[in-house]
């Protein structure tokens, strides 16, 4: 008799980030920007800077299409995991997308309205977040 076996989706079925922590939400939207190739990611801890959230999330996409494209997969990747966003402003614009999870408010930017508004210039006295990239995990696994 055979048994059932579990489907490759399933077998990588991440956690639930209802109630996650802002930084285990923060680094939930990292990892889906990194893995969708986002350019120049910045995770600034604002929380004594602004009333409005705990992190800002900033990267760039290379054309509208990966703007827009960025934008729809942190939202849809969240989504899996519990999560949706209070607002989401941008979905027909290719220049700036801001999803706003309250705790996190992620900015995907073109390269020219990233220059035009110098979030991270705004909020320079932030502590920058960092965590590890899918290349770096890569190469510490293989050493």
């Amino acid at each position: 008799m055979m048994q059932p076996t579990e489907t490759p989706q399933e077998e990588r079925k991440l956690p639930s980030l209802a109630g996650a922590a802002p930084e285990e939400l923060a680094h939930a939207v990292f990892d889906v920007l990194d893995a969708k190739k986002a350019e120049d990611i910045k995770i600034l801890h604002v929380h004594d800077h602004t009333v409005i959230t705990d992190y800002f999330i900033i990267c760039t996409g290379r054309s509208s299409t990966q703007v827009q494209s960025l934008g729809g997969e942190v939202e849809f990747k969240l989504g899996e995991r519990g999560v949706a966003p209070a607002h989401y402003e941008g979905r027909d614009n290719g220049n700036w997308v801001v999803i706003d999870y309250s705790s996190v408010i992620v900015h995907i930017f073109s390269r020219e309205s990233r220059e035009f508004y110098k979030l991270e210039k705004l909020y320079g006295d932030a502590e920058e977040v960092r965590f590890a990239g899918i290349d770096e995990k890569a190469e510490a696994e293989a050493e």
